[in-house]
């Protein structure tokens, strides 16, 4: 049945995800795009819009796959199974665990956790500027390269200002994705408007 698997998918997405909603991208588009629920570009696309929307990032890709998938109900059954692991974690945590988690060895795990988590999201970067600017979805099969010559450019152009301090200060996150989003819309709707190719 479609609901439950919507449910249990997305269940063990978030049991098993631990950083935030970035670290499960890599879970999400093995699981989503091996079961035919969403072709691998309207993800990433989606992932690109959940990151520069509100609301949690797992939530909103968890309730859009449900969605795209089995309508109104899908979208429940998924968004319950990825928030409920961190219901009942942090509920058995707040409850039964707080002197536990002091403990030097606890501790520990969560610093070999955080290397994991650091690992999982330069992978999630990595995938996805292979995918979205050279075309290339399976790094040990590349096939043909795509480059998308636009998408390098703003690349280019963006990344280093995330790094960038005015007076003391790095850019805001939220400046960056309005100054992105308008230069995309920007060059992409010039360069269709005028037929021009590259």
């Amino acid at each position: 049945m479609i609901y439950l698997d919507l449910f249990w998918t997305f269940f063990k997405i978030g049991l098993f995800t631990i950083g935030g909603g970035q670290a499960m991208i890599p879970m999400i588009m093995t699981n989503v795009v091996a079961k035919g629920w969403l072709e691998q570009t309207a993800l990433i696309d989606f992932i690109a819009i959940s990151e520069s929307t509100p609301g949690p990032f797992a939530v909103n890709i968890a309730t859009y796959t449900g969605i795209e998938t089995a309508g109104i109900f899908g979208a429940i059954c998924a968004t319950l199974g990825v928030v409920l692991p961190s219901v009942i974690i942090i509920t058995i945590v707040a409850k039964l665990l707080s002197n536990f988690m002091k403990r030097k060895a606890v501790g520990e795990v969560f610093t070999g956790v955080r290397s994991t988590v650091t690992g999982l999201l330069m992978s999630v970067f990595i995938s996805l500027v292979l995918t979205m600017l050279f075309g290339i979805s399976d790094i040990f099969n590349p096939g043909p390269v795509s480059a998308d010559y636009i998408g390098i450019g703003l690349f280019a152009v963006i990344f280093p200002l995330s790094f960038i301090k005015i007076k003391g200060k790095k850019m805001k996150p939220i400046l960056l994705v309005i100054l992105s989003a308008a230069l995309g819309v920007l060059c992409y709707g010039l360069f269709d408007y005028f037929g021009v190719v590259i």
